[in-house]
């Protein structure tokens, strides 16, 4: 598997824009208090177990959401390419022809058919998400930049981020950290938590599961730790690993991880958090037309997300920023 080559939109740095695929309101899993998150379409990596698969590809993409459709074959007409194709299965989508117009999706009475992505200004996205201010003062909360790789629009990125500390909103960043050392120090000093990925520690298997290796990621930490030594931002770092059955979800994975926080980071990161797999996304995989691996992978038993969060207080991080959260399967009785 090889990482997708992205070219985001190209930002002005008077008037930027992005390219998002969502905005999620009321998130309480992306850092401190009730947050909304923004969702950056774009991304550096391509892991096996994506959970956003319509985030890798930064240009829009069309996609038939077969619970909403009637039928009508209106989106098959108004193609003004002949993309699309109404069967007793539903529509198909031929990807070769399509060219991602929207024309289908905007007259598609249903809304059956629809357009992943779409262009935001620096000014409209800052006064959508402050429709949200009154959620963070009462909870802690916040704006956060998730995607996707948001790095990956650093120039908006930055942007969006110094407004929002202009209006007193605290900011976090998700990021993967494969992208230019530029990229962070651009976004950086507006960013007061970053939510960081450390999915695989073995340079080899990194780059054989998200078709990257992962020296630049680490080497992306380290520049981080090193600005909070100095006192800059950010002011708070959480480590996030995904545990991915047949791929990270390894005692070896995990204590390797854990061996390199104490390392390189000790003292610098406030929590490390394994993200249990899940296969909720299963259906985006349908609808973008691409098979996913680990569809008929179950989750993982409590038993081992505890196993593995053990082994990982046993790293040599200091056992209290350890966290697990998640579905697991549930226990037979």
């Amino acid at each position: 598997m090889h990482a997708i080559e992205n070219h985001p939109p190209d930002s002005d740095t008077r008037h930027p824009e992005a390219m998002l695929f969502e905005i999620q309101r009321l998130s309480t899993e992306d850092g401190p208090g009730i947050r909304t998150t923004v969702f950056f379409k774009g991304c550096s990596l391509a892991c096996t177990w994506c959970h956003n698969p319509e985030s890798i590809s930064a240009q829009p993409q069309l996609h038939w959401i077969a619970s909403r459709c009637i039928g009508c074959g209106t989106c098959c007409t108004e193609c003004p390419e002949g993309a699309l194709d109404l069967s007793a299965d539903g529509v198909t989508i031929d990807r070769t022809r399509c060219t991602n117009c929207g024309q289908c999706a905007a007259e598609c009475p249903s809304t059956a058919m629809e357009i992943i992505g779409t262009r935001w200004s620096l000014d409209n996205l800052v006064h959508e998400v402050l429709k949200d201010r009154a959620y963070f003062a009462s909870s802690g909360g916040g704006v956060t930049a998730g995607g996707g790789e948001p790095g990956l629009q650093a120039p908006f990125l930055a942007a969006f981020l110094r407004t929002l500390k202009q209006e007193s909103i605290h900011t976090a960043v998700d990021t993967c950290g494969c992208f230019s050392g530029r990229s962070l120090d651009d976004f950086l000093p507006f960013t007061d938590l970053v939510l960081y990925d450390l999915k695989e520690i073995d340079p080899n298997r990194h780059r054989m599961f998200t078709g990257c290796a992962n020296a630049r990621i680490l080497d992306n930490l380290q520049t981080i730790r090193a600005r909070m030594a100095a006192g800059a931002s950010p002011g708070e770092l959480w480590i996030r690993t995904p545990v991915i059955p047949d791929a990270t979800a390894t005692e070896a994975n995990i204590a390797g991880i854990g061996h390199w926080i104490a390392d390189h980071l000790r003292g610098a990161v406030s929590r490390w958090e394994l993200c249990a797999f899940n296969n909720l996304c299963r259906d985006k995989y349908l609808r973008l037309d691409r098979d996913w691996p680990l569809k008929a992978n179950p989750l993982l038993s409590r038993d081992m997300m505890e196993h593995l969060a053990d082994i990982a207080r046993c790293s040599g991080v200091d056992p209290d920023i350890v966290h697990w959260s998640g579905s697991t399967q549930c226990p037979v009785t």
